[in-house]
């Protein structure tokens, strides 16, 4: 049973975002800031303008409460010490996830090992409630038959036999995937156990899909991260993360995924263990490439080619496999999550593009 004492609210203290420069991380700052809490931003280099300037201008949108800049590094312990002092929460979004040419231990020991520094940090501020961390659907993903449905009792450990024997510790270094993956979900058995062993706070965790929607800067249009194919979709190029292109997104907004953050923080629902998957809301938020290119066309039919998959006399040229399929329903359900329309996500990827002149 949860004990409803640990949700918080903005009279209760600062939240600390680590993280908060990056793509979700930002997002969940506005979040805060904007139902009234004194967010504190910790990113890793104050000075930083084309990752900060983003974050000092939130103040100048009359939101309900306020940003503060602190300094910040997963890598160094006691780094987070200044930052999270008298914090009611800490949502850990900050992470190496493999877009700034990290190796595989490196991506496992920036989602993993150094997760102990922050956790260090925020067990010393004396005040914390909640740990919200940003897992990850890999955490929850696995071998199964196309069609199946994922959800939050799923572990990406499970059904072992089907990884082909890929999936053990000595595959570390040698593939990013099974890093990241491995690393989430040890993170979040990790926090638990301190959690449930600790009895003064709680861990819950956030595990976002394909996470698509508008950018707030430049910086947001990270190499290979899935608004960035959008990007090169809408510029008529192909999609090229999977093979012919062909893939099931399962597209959830970037804004969704922070408030679910937030609504963590505050639930008298969620409890130490609790994981949400944010991925599609139903079906609509479901697309094959060929659908996601037919979608794209509608909503800016001003672009005379939009790029996705190989298609063949406008059918697609090879079936995709139909996975993963998965929903939101739980962070709907006891979080009270409203998620956006798929056609609203899509038309602010891409009108976020244009107001950034990247497109």
């Amino acid at each position: 049973m949860a004990n409803n004492n640990r949700a918080i609210g903005p009279n209760d203290g600062p939240v600390a975002v680590t993280g908060a420069s990056g793509y979700i991380g930002s997002w969940i700052v506005q979040d805060f800031a904007e139902v009234g809490y004194t967010v504190r931003a910790c990113v890793r280099d104050l000075n930083n303008s084309d990752k900060v300037d983003h974050l000092k201008a939130l103040n100048d949108e009359g939101l309900r409460g306020r940003v503060e800049l602190f300094q910040g590094d997963i890598w160094k312990a006691g780094s987070y010490d200044e930052a999270f002092a008298d914090c009611s929460a800490i949502i850990h979004a900050g992470a190496a996830v493999g877009y700034n040419r990290e190796t595989p231990q490196e991506v496992y020991d920036g989602c993993f090992t150094e997760n102990q520094h922050v956790l260090d940090s925020a067990l010393r501020s004396g005040t914390m409630r909640r740990f919200v961390f940003t897992s990850s659907f890999a955490a929850v993903g696995h071998p199964r038959p196309q069609g199946y449905v994922f959800t939050e009792r799923d572990w990406c450990g499970d059904n072992i036999e089907g990884y082909r024997g890929r999936w053990t510790d000595e595959m570390i270094p040698k593939n990013r995937d099974i890093a990241y993956a491995m690393a989430k979900a040890a993170s979040e058995k990790m926090l638990y156990e301190k959690a449930e062993d600790d009895g003064t706070w709680d861990a819950i965790a956030i595990l976002p899909l394909h996470v698509i929607g508008p950018l707030m800067c430049k910086n947001h249009d990270q190499g290979w991260s899935w608004q960035n194919c959008i990007k090169y979709m809408l510029q008529g190029q192909p999609y090229k993360k999977a093979r012919g292109g062909r893939m099931l997104w399962n597209n959830v907004d970037v804004r969704d995924v922070a408030r679910a953050h937030r609504l963590c923080a505050e639930s008298i629902v969620a409890k130490n263990g609790s994981r949400y998957i944010l991925s599609a809301k139903d079906r609509d938020g479901e697309l094959f490439t060929w659908q996601m290119q037919e979608r794209l066309g509608e909503l800016f039919p001003n672009i005379e080619s939009v790029g996705g998959e190989e298609m063949n006399n406008g059918h697609p040229a090879e079936s995709t496999y139909d996975s993963p399929r998965s929903y939101c329903l739980l962070a709907m359900q006891e979080l009270g999550l409203e998620p956006y329309d798929i056609d609203d996500t899509l038309r602010e990827t891409g009108n976020s593009y244009y107001r950034l002149g990247l497109l």
